[in-house]
């Protein structure tokens, strides 16, 4: 019993299917996982496969057909919609492999939005965002806007602000996939760093087998189910 004590995300019996035209697409097909507190995991698979589906349903941005997922031992897959963007906001940081940085902000200014508007008081956004801009090691950029960053700063910056309300779980989908093999290495490592310093439990989708050889478990998905190894 308390093997499941520090079980943060719990994966039961996922479904998930797409109607096209006359036929029924089994996307997901029955997927459990678990994944302890602290802890990190790459789901693999070709495309098409499912991975953001899953990882979607996992956010709170998709519903499952069946199932239950559990985030510290609360299930949310069947809140309400107002509860699921509480979810969202509180709960889980995202990162995707396009930045979505707001291009009239700078750096700084995009990290601490999500937290000001969250309802942290904003010189305290501020500082968290700081923070969190050192941590992915653009102290310098702050006042940059998007479009004076590269390519892997604006992904850094996407990092740093999946943070800063303090989500317990991170979920990046692609988080490199736009990037060269140099930005890929980096984003990555900062990435999982930041992940383990702030105790944050981290799932990655990727193609990338260096990225998914950076996880405590490697997930894989094919024909709808998943088969799994562990570091």
């Amino acid at each position: 019993m308390n093997d499941t004590l520090n079980i943060l995300l719990k994966v039961s019996g996922i479904v998930k299917n797409y109607v096209s035209g006359t036929e029924t697409l089994h996307i997901l097909q029955g997927i459990e996982f678990d994944i302890e507190e602290g802890k990190s995991a790459a789901i693999m698979g070709i495309s098409g496969s499912g991975k953001s589906t899953l990882l979607n349903i996992i956010g709170g941005l998709d519903r499952a057909d069946e199932g239950s997922v559990f985030i510290g031992g609360k299930e949310i897959t069947s809140l309400s919609e107002k509860e699921m963007s509480l979810y969202r906001s509180k709960q889980a940081g995202f990162i995707f492999q396009f930045h979505y940085l707001l291009k009239d902000f700078t750096a700084l200014e995009n990290i601490m939005l999500p937290a000001y508007i969250a309802g942290m008081k904003k010189k305290e956004a501020v500082e968290k965002a700081k923070e969190l801009l050192s941590d992915v090691r653009l102290e310098n950029r702050k006042n940059h806007f998007p479009s004076q960053l590269s390519g892997g700063e604006r992904q850094r910056v996407a990092v740093a602000r999946a943070m800063v309300n303090n989500p317990a779980l991170i979920l990046a989908d692609e988080p490199t996939g736009n990037l060269d093999p140099q930005n890929s290495d980096i984003v990555a490592q900062l990435l999982f760093e930041n992940a383990q310093k702030w105790n944050k439990t981290l799932i990655v989708v990727t193609h990338d087998k260096k990225v998914a050889n950076r996880a405590s478990m490697r997930l894989v998905l094919e024909d709808g189910r998943l088969r799994g190894e562990q570091n």
